[in-house]
């Protein structure tokens, strides 16, 4: 009982926890502030606030919340950048909560309050350098300077625009007009604005198209290795405390359909065929050679709870435990031995537990000839088909 519940304040307080809970911080920050964007401020430190970020906080809590959507995705993919922001943005979120202070904003100070210490606990799981290409910097880049020059220029020509007074005024025109939406509040009065008006949408629509491409082409890979019954680098290195099932064959199936209903699990392959069809079916799935060192790192079994090797072929099997077991002596190994005489042998191997279908199989029904009443309700819990199995 106390190893179980060790492995429960495990899964609270593991990775995956601090994704759930940034996630969690992020739709409520969002959704508090939306609902407190017309209410005044009112909280305890309200008295002790300039007007201005009184102000401000009532319609900032809503960007905050998106820009922690952008971080629990960061997370996911176990990057140090997104590990960051987390800790920088959940005080901030819990200082909104207070100075907002209506009925919805304490569970955001308290969610806020709980899920810190949690990310900070896992600071290091989320171990990857934000590794921006060429094309990524470019994009960037380009964002930021279309935005920089739009709202410099308009505000250094203000006089010969309409409607603008300040930098938020011209802000405001910069991103209406990147964005195509033109609401006609500001408009330029001399031929030099109106020239001016014409390169800010055309280095905004430019920057734009840029920025979306490169956002969408990471997507789309991610979707093409899911196709291809493949697992990106980011989402194996999120691997912990889950079961290794190496190889798949006859005996893997019945394996498959136990522990999707009781522990996280990545089946390792060889048939790429066969990974693409168990990724369809919402199986994780690392393409590669079960014997291979390099793909059990990658699959991370130094952090892996235990190893289940069961296909119809016993030599490989073998091979693969030796090599599961070399490189984490201390995981557990249970294997299935198709030929009854390769069980000792792959002990020998590594495995911890050897299981002979055969010899169980047969066992049940010499037990059964022979008159035991209890063997066919063996067999039936074996098999699933015991309603009192629990």
């Amino acid at each position: 009982m106390a190893l179980r519940g060790v492995e429960v304040d495990r899964e609270w307080v593991g990775a995956r926890a601090s994704m759930v809970l940034t996630f969690a911080v992020a739709v409520l920050s969002v959704a508090t502030g939306i609902a407190n964007i017309s209410s005044t401020p009112s909280g305890p430190l309200v008295q002790y606030v300039p007007e201005l970020v009184q102000q401000t906080v009532g319609f900032t809590g809503a960007l905050t919340g998106f820009l922690m959507l952008g971080s629990a995705l960061g997370l996911r993919s176990g990057l140090r950048a997104a590990w960051t922001s987390t800790v920088v943005l959940l005080p901030v979120t819990a200082a909104q909560g207070l100075l907002q202070a209506s009925v919805y904003s304490f569970p955001l100070v308290v969610l806020s309050t709980v899920s810190l210490p949690v990310v900070l606990l896992n600071r290091g799981r989320f171990t990857r350098d934000l590794d921006l290409t060429t094309t990524q910097l470019a994009a960037v880049v380009s964002l930021v300077g279309a935005q920089l020059y739009g709202t410099a220029g308009t505000y250094a020509l203000r006089e010969e625009f309409n409607n603008v007074q300040s930098l938020t005024d011209a802000y405001w025109y910069t991103i209406v007009t990147g964005s195509t939406v033109g609401y006609g509040d500001i408009t330029p009065a001399t031929d030099r604005a109106a020239l001016f008006a014409i390169s800010v949408l055309l280095v905004n629509v430019a920057a734009f198209a840029v920025a979306l491409g490169v956002l969408l082409t990471p997507a789309i890979e991610a979707r093409l290795s899911k196709a291809l019954g493949k697992m990106t680098e980011s989402q194996l290195d999120l691997l912990d405390d889950h079961i290794l099932v190496l190889g798949y064959g006859e005996l893997t199936e019945p394996i498959l359909e136990e522990l999707d209903e009781r522990a996280e699990f990545l089946i390792v392959t060889l048939e790429s065929e066969r990974a693409r069809l168990l990724s369809d079916r919402g199986y994780s799935v690392l393409t590669g050679d079960p014997s291979d060192e390099d793909v059990l790192r990658r699959a991370k079994i130094s952090r892996a709870r235990a190893v289940v090797v069961a296909t119809n072929e016993d030599a490989q099997d073998a091979l693969a435990i030796l090599t599961a077991r070399q490189l984490n002596p201390e995981v557990r190994i249970v294997a299935a031995a198709t030929h009854r005489e390769n069980v000792n042998k792959m002990r020998r191997a590594g495995a911890d537990t050897v299981i002979s279908p055969a010899t169980i199989g047969g066992h049940l029904l010499v037990d059964s000839a022979l008159g035991s009443e209890d063997s066919e309700a063996i067999a039936n819990r074996l098999a699933g088909e015991d309603p009192d199995r629990r």
